[in-house]
């Protein structure tokens, strides 16, 4: 069994229990927590080795891995995230924001870098992009304005579009900066809100039946880990009932879901490898300022909209970095 396997099957005092000095005598140790599915997420997720190789840095033989994967439950991400810090490792990649806050509360030590953080600073987990002053670096994953960009797509798409749902993991910290964006967003262009908060994957549907309940002509999925793990069942509700829907990451679209804008999680992935190099030759994450998203694509599913009897405008094709078929 590969050493990479045997870590992830660890668990509980197991994992504490690892030969420490195994690790620090003969490769760094990289702790890595998911907060969805390693299956479903394994387009992303693999950015990070990826990035990893491409510089120069090979799993098992320049480093070992130990992963846990929360599978869309954010409330195992502090039990996942005080096992990878027992086991002591050099550095700490944390996927998203929720994972970066859990993390930083079991330690203050050892580097961490965020693959996909909002708001940082307002949560007071660095001191400023520039310059962060803690033990927390890595990539943001929006741009100011982004999540109000999607409703500007809607009213493209929709020129009629009065009522727009918002669809809010209510248990996720980014949620709060991307719907201010998105209400501010609304505000400018006269259109009214219908804001759903759910918890778990199980309450979606649901929150979709309001979307249609309240007249919503179409919805907005704000950028969250839990909407990306249950991306197949969000697309076929939005589906089932007739309601186009837009969304920040573009595995959604390849899932079926209708447009995307926003970043690209890959690249993000892959992209956080810079960081824990630079960490294992002897950089300090204080040091290291937080990197903006330099990749933003908008991509639209022609499928689903022929299956929603929607006309794409041309003017949104042209703009779109990738059309599916």
């Amino acid at each position: 069994m590969r050493r990479r396997e045997f870590i992830t099957l660890l668990g509980g005092g197991a994992a504490a229990a690892w030969p420490l000095a195994t690790h620090a005598q003969q490769h760094p140790l990289i702790g890595f927590l998911g907060t969805g599915f390693k299956a479903t997420g394994a387009r992303y997720y693999n950015g990070f080795p990826q990035g990893m190789t491409e510089l120069g840095y090979v799993e098992g033989r320049d480093y070992i891995i130990a992963e846990r994967y929360a599978d869309g439950d954010n409330a195992r991400l502090p039990l996942f995230a005080d096992e990878i810090v027992r086991l002591k490792p050099d550095v700490f990649v944390a996927s998203t924001t929720v994972a970066v806050v859990a993390a930083k509360r079991v330690t203050t030590n050892i580097p961490i870098v965020g693959a996909n953080m909002t708001d940082p600073v307002g949560l007071g987990l660095i001191e400023s992009e520039a310059r962060p002053g803690t033990n927390v670096t890595g990539i943001l994953t929006r741009l100011e304005g982004m999540a109000g960009k999607t409703l500007e797509i809607v009213r493209d798409l929709i020129p009629a579009a009065r009522k727009i749902g918002v669809l809010i993991h209510t248990g996720d910290p980014s949620a709060a900066p991307q719907q201010r964006d998105t209400e501010a967003t609304a505000a400018k262009i006269g259109v009214s809100l219908v804001p759903v908060g759910v918890n778990a994957p199980g309450e979606i549907n649901a929150a979709f039946q309001k979307f249609v309940s309240e007249h919503a002509d179409a919805a907005v999925v704000l950028g969250d880990a839990m909407f990306l793990s249950a991306r197949r069942q969000i697309a076929v509700s939005a589906l089932a009932l007739r309601l186009p829907a837009i969304y920040n990451f573009r595995e959604h679209v390849e899932d079926g879901g209708l447009i995307s804008f926003g970043i690209d999680v890959h690249e993000n992935f892959r992209h956080a490898a810079y960081f824990v190099t630079r960490i294992l030759k002897g950089a300090k994450p204080a040091d290291l300022p937080v990197e903006f998203p330099t990749k933003v694509e908008l991509v639209i599913n022609r499928k689903t909209a022929k299956q929603l009897g929607l006309m794409i405008p041309q003017t949104l094709l042209a703009r779109a970095d990738e059309l599916i078929e």
